[in-house]
């Protein structure tokens, strides 16, 4: 080195050789105390994070027996519906009921319904206090509630849809109170326990299409188009111009952005023509094929959602994609044309209304009660029977979307 020329010199630089690589030790190990010590700092902060979590309350899983009500999802949000308390700030677009929908062929309602333990004596014992739930004014057992849930049903359709008719699909041994003027109970035989019934439920809807293939050639003139439901919505508004919007179609779905459960059963219009009636028989026939034979295991529950997903998706040509857009769209499956219709219009439900759907949209058609919110479903009715306003009644819903109640 040149540095070190000379014997001074070397003398002068010589202890340095020992001391260098001793200063740099204890640099390293100083900067290695400062990284461990932002280390542990940082891992105290995600140990003190997750401690937050982990003390943080759980959801509550309470279900009510009364009417609870929060925070309107959607707010500020375009084309939502706008509420401040139960009174809506913007109405919904609604057609006039006492107007025609603008479709010269009648409208139908299937719903398949059954009571169970519905003998003198468990009719008596239901009626014990422990047994009734109370809403409004009224008191229930467990088989009145259901009817009421029915009756409620039926009190929207001829509230919002005064021509249309209603037919209930039931078990022939269930013996329903129903006397009520454009009803008609329709026994189907078939196995109606409640672990079968959703499987029951496709098998009755499609000996019903099969009835009513053999019916056409005995009627002449006007045509009857079916709208399939569960027998938990209420009607909001007129759904026979889906007839006359959407012209070539022989079945219609609803569906949501949900990858494994993108389709609601709770829902199926069928065109009432041969060619519609006789399409959606044999499409619904490959869904129980697929049903009894892939999901049983959810025979008590959503195989009907799981085979009717299947068989939609089994389409090599068809996009899942297009069920994360709220756009209806018509496409062949399986030899049938299949009119998709967004939930959030024809099947909104209050849970994913404060959920995925953002609110509630202002051309909302219909609003399934499912899971634990029939009670809803009767609060809905007592209040717009009282108000006669169907905006401030989808108020009450909106803001009770976030509830779940003892049924």
């Amino acid at each position: 080195m040149k540095a070190c020329v000379g014997w001074r010199r070397f003398l002068f630089c010589f202890p340095l050789i020992f001391i260098l690589p001793h200063l740099f030790s204890v640099l390293e190990l100083h900067h290695d105390q400062t990284v461990g010590d932002a280390l542990k700092e940082n891992s105290k902060k995600l140990d003190d994070q997750s401690s937050a979590v982990g003390d943080a309350p759980k959801k509550n899983n309470k279900k009510f027996d009364h009417l609870v009500l929060g925070p309107a999802a959607g707010e500020s949000l375009p084309n939502r519906l706008q509420c401040q308390g139960v009174k809506a700030l913007n109405k919904t677009h609604f057609s006039n009921p006492s107007h025609a929908s603008g479709v010269a062929d009648a409208i139908a309602f299937v719903t398949v319904f059954t009571i169970y333990n519905n003998s003198p004596d468990t009719l008596v014992n239901s009626r014990s206090s422990s047994n009734l739930v109370t809403v409004g004014n009224a008191s229930f057992s467990k088989s009145e509630r259901s009817m009421a849930i029915l009756n409620v049903f039926i009190n929207f359709i001829q509230v919002r849809m005064p021509q249309s008719k209603v037919i209930i699909l039931t078990d022939p041994e269930s013996d329903l109170p129903v006397q009520r003027k454009g009803v008609t109970v329709h026994p189907i035989q078939g196995e109606y326990s409640r672990d079968k019934l959703m499987l029951q439920r496709i098998r009755s809807y499609i000996t019903f299409l099969e009835i009513r293939l053999e019916k056409l050639s005995e009627e002449q003139g006007r045509i009857t188009h079916f709208i399939i439901t569960d027998s938990d919505i209420a009607v909001i508004d007129d759904l026979g111009q889906i007839f006359g919007k959407y012209q070539n179609f022989h079945l219609a779905l609803t569906f949501r952005n949900n990858k494994y459960q993108p389709l609601n059963s709770g829902f199926i219009a069928v065109r009432g023509t041969r060619d519609g009636i006789l399409r959606a028989k044999i499409f619904l026939q490959k869904v129980l094929e697929i049903y009894s034979s892939r999901y049983m295991n959810a025979s008590r529950m959503l195989g009907d959602q799981l085979a009717l997903a299947w068989v939609i998706k089994s389409d090599p040509s068809f996009d899942a994609k297009r069920f994360s857009k709220a756009q209806a769209f018509i496409k062949e499956i399986g030899g049938a044309s299949v009119l998709f219709l967004p939930c959030a219009t024809y099947n909104w439900t209050p849970p994913e209304g404060a959920g995925q759907f953002h609110g509630m949209p202002l051309d909302v058609k219909v609003v399934h009660f499912k899971g634990s919110r029939k009670r809803l479903m009767l609060e809905a009715w007592n209040f717009f029977s009282s108000s006669s306003d169907i905006s401030d009644m989808l108020c009450l819903i909106l803001k009770s979307g976030r509830t779940k109640y003892d049924f």
